[in-house]
């Protein structure tokens, strides 16, 4: 339950971050960002994945009986 609500945190506060500097360190928060936005595509590409194996198990079980 935390983990899920770590990688908005991190897109939040890399915004943050990059609006509120005014000098030269505003790119040390896109790393914060990119990785925020990594992890939630991934876990979205992941559970697709998982569910079309589940569609194909539940399709191949039906195809047999």
């Amino acid at each position: 339950y935390i983990f899920s609500l770590v990688a908005p945190l991190m897109i939040l506060l890399s915004i943050i971050g990059f609006i509120s500097r005014k000098d030269s360190k505003k790119i040390f928060y896109l790393p914060i960002g990119l990785m925020g936005i990594f992890i939630i595509s991934e876990k979205e590409f992941s559970r697709l994945n998982k569910r079309k194996q589940i569609l194909n198990k539940i399709k191949s079980y039906k195809q047999t009986k």
